[in-house]
């Protein structure tokens, strides 16, 4: 950082994709490139802010007030700096802002009273969303940014123009799902599970989700068989009451109605059932809970193999029950089933061995599964793949439809990701990446995954990023967990919005001019693949410019 003496305040106007880190002149925004937002839309821009280096004691607090034109919506957050310590593996690619342990800028903590404390010889940035309104009106509208001391004294003003549009982008064709995990919410905030206080953080976080484009919900029907070390259990979060007789089973559904009824309230669109085997290879079955006359047992886990007889006789009972539940409670043609993820090719015969425990329970439904082996698809072991984006390419070779897309912890060289070692400009990237490949859905496994790797412990994720060291910084989630028991969004999230927003323009687009036209904008030399893009910030901006010329 240049050590000048600074007799003055300096500050930058910065567009979403910037990373501000406290010992680098930030990149400014590209006021040449036309900004839109569309009715019900949250665009962010940012100012960073550097006190003078000649102040005595600790520089005053500084006021932002930010005047915007009717119909625009002001929201503030200072953007923290958060520790993060594993951030890439050895031998990553150069698409990364920096590799050393230290702290990075992601969290979005809401600013309550508009004011902020500057940091001498840091820049630190304030985070402005701006939402138009259901019923904005065609126009320009213009934004000022002021920035005062205690004293009165301006120390920064920007200006811009943003472009309203009345009409709202459509709803998203695809299916977006990033898996929720009811155990970190009820952990963290010390919460009993399905406790009032806990539906009403599954409330908070669910609009969060959905705030992102987010319409797919993984739902605890069971407690979720997801990164789980072989052995141990994470917190029970099973929405089903189940209660063995001498009968058979009995259950009680209320609660899976009530879940039901919240992620309506947000807009889901999607269920996606908790995975009905053991992960990475199907070979156990789920930990399931059980009422045995005055006693609640856990019946099944990783001591019970996938082809117990036991586990089918429940099945026998519990799928068509539920089948039954989620048609008349939110239409079966829209819930998802999972039998195991990311089996591989080692597995094959326990992944099919666990499908003929269930396919004549799962007639007619729709059954989808992470897993990144060409061979094991062309089986027809899984129906409707979700692959990796880094070994996607012998599926779109083939014309695989369905096809959905994941990245996670091994997508960390060559393709999109969101760590956040990463820049920005590499999260929003997805966004064309799954308009162009025409995915029917986008995978990724931790929306507000709150524990240590196989989650053996909980973690405080302001502290750890990186899940106690397993995965690079800024994988496990997407919020943090506010003080004021309400999610907390970070760069990443909004970024990723950003890129679900993108996908909207372009079926907006396809829909009155043509697919080709959205292909001539956003990939005009018809090279963009899931290894080949930009990492240019002004890129993915004058490519929504352009999208929304296109219109006119």
């Amino acid at each position: 950082m240049d050590r000048t003496p600074r007799a003055t305040w300096t500050s930058v106007l910065c567009d979403s994709l910037e990373k501000v880190f406290p010992d680098a002149r930030p990149r400014p925004m590209n006021t040449a490139i036309t900004q839109h937002v569309f009715a019900g839309e949250t665009i962010s821009v940012q100012v960073a802010l550097l006190p003078p280096s000649l102040l005595e004691g600790s520089p005053p607090e500084v006021v932002v007030e930010v005047a915007a034109s009717p119909g625009i919506a002001v929201a503030l957050s200072t953007v923290e700096l958060v520790p993060a310590t594993f951030l890439a593996y050895e031998g990553h690619d150069g698409g990364y802002l920096r590799d050393t342990a230290g702290l990075y800028p992601d969290l979005l903590r809401p600013l309550a009273l508009a004011r902020v404390r500057p940091f001498i010889g840091q820049w630190r940035a304030i985070w402005i969303d701006l939402t138009a309104a259901q019923d904005i009106e065609d126009g320009t509208v213009s934004v000022q940014i002021t920035l005062r001391a205690d004293d009165g004294t301006t120390v920064g003003r920007h200006e811009f123009a943003v472009e309203a549009m009345a009409e709202p982008l459509p709803q998203l064709e695809m299916v977006n799902t990033h898996w929720f995990h009811c155990d970190g919410l009820a952990t963290y905030y010390g919460v009993d599970v399905w406790s009032e206080q806990h539906w009403s953080l599954v409330d908070r976080f669910l609009g969060a989700a959905a705030e992102l484009g987010i319409n797919s919900v993984l739902t605890p029907v069971w407690t979720p068989p997801l990164d789980t070390a072989v052995g141990h259990y994470r917190l029970p979060t099973q929405l089903v009451g189940i209660t063995e007789t001498t009968e058979g089973y009995a259950f009680d559904f209320h609660h899976l109605e009530r879940w039901m009824r919240l992620a309506r309230s947000h807009g889901i669109r999607f269920l996606e059932i908790s995975h009905l085997f053991s992960q990475w290879g199907a070979a156990y079955t789920p930990a399931i809970y059980v009422d045995r006359g005055s006693e609640t047992v856990r019946a099944f886990g990783w001591d019970v193999p996938a082809v117990d007889p036991g586990y089918r006789r429940l099945l026998v009972s519990l799928l068509p029950a539920l089948r039954a539940v989620l048609d008349s409670g939110w239409g079966l043609e829209r819930v998802i089933f999972h039998v195991s993820d990311e089996p591989r090719g080692e597995h094959a015969e326990s992944y099919k061995a666990a499908r003929s425990v269930i396919d004549d329970l799962l007639a007619g439904c729709v059954i989808v599964d992470a897993l990144s082996d060409f061979e094991l698809f062309t089986s027809g072991t899984v129906p409707i793949p979700v692959i990796a984006t880094n070994h996607a390419e012998p599926f779109l070779r083939a014309g695989v439809r369905p096809l959905w897309l994941y990245y996670c912890v091994g997508q960390h060289r060559d393709v999109a990701n969101r760590f956040i070692a990463m820049p920005s400009s590499r999260n929003r990237a997805i966004g064309a990446q799954l308009y162009l490949t025409g995915a029917a859905g986008f995978l990724h496994w931790g929306f507000n995954f709150y524990n240590s790797g196989g989650s053996l412990t909980a973690i405080d994720p302001f502290a750890t990023t990186d899940a106690d060291g397993s995965l690079p910084a800024g994988d496990p989630f997407l919020v943090y967990p506010g003080t004021d028991e309400r999610p907390w969004h970070s760069i990443r999230s909004r970024v990723f919005g950003e890129a679900i927003n993108d996908v909207r323009l372009m079926q907006l687009v396809r829909d009155r001019r043509g697919d080709e036209v959205v292909r001539s904008v956003a990939d005009p030399h018809g090279r963009t693949t899931l290894t080949d893009y930009s990492l240019d910030p002004d890129h993915y901006r004058r490519v929504r410019a352009d999208l929304v010329d296109s219109l006119r």
